[in-house]
């Protein structure tokens, strides 16, 4: 909504008078320019999860809508790409999504939350927590068979640290 000169007028020269910026010229062009105000969102909802009647179970990532990241969740992907002046950035992102996609292809419906990808060095590190749904030794083959196809394939150690639960674990209902 723009604000009318006449009002803001009056307001702008005490500002510029405060300011120590009397001359005359400057206070024409400020009352001759017009002053757009809006409401600010800085809020991302593209990620969120709709509130419903209460009866769909969440966990503790996909409660907390995304503008809360490093406030009350962290990052998925941690790595040194996306300093200021580092090359590479959108390599990275690349390869993490092939790795999410991969790793929830190679372990259907066992996926208890979102993956964790972290860059040390020459090192990836694939945090995950998985549903117990599968026997013991398929889980150790499948963590071993993914660790020695992505270690192939970006030519760097590929570790995966996992941890099993009994079941989904459930933060709350929305």
């Amino acid at each position: 909504m723009a604000v009318p000169i006449g009002r803001a007028g009056s307001r702008l020269q005490a500002l510029v008078r405060w300011l120590g910026k009397t001359e005359s010229s400057q206070l024409v062009h400020f009352q001759k320019c017009g002053f757009q105000t809006s409401s600010v969102c800085l809020k991302n909802r593209a990620a969120r999860v709709r509130v419903g009647k209460g009866d769909k179970p969440v966990t503790y990532e996909e409660a907390h809508p995304p503008h809360y990241i490093a406030h009350r969740k962290g990052w998925l992907s941690q790595h040194t790409s996306n300093l200021d002046g580092e090359a590479g950035a959108a390599e990275r992102t690349i390869e993490d999504v092939f790795i999410r996609r991969f790793i929830f292809g190679t372990f259907h419906g066992c996926m208890a939350n979102e993956i964790v990808i972290k860059r040390r060095a020459n090192i990836i590190i694939i945090c995950a927590v998985l549903i117990r749904k599968l026997p013991v030794q398929k889980f150790y083959f499948l963590i071993g068979y993914t660790e020695t196809l992505l270690s192939f394939l970006y030519k760097c150690p590929v570790k995966m640290e996992v941890q099993t639960v009994e079941e989904k674990v459930i933060y709350k209902y929305l």
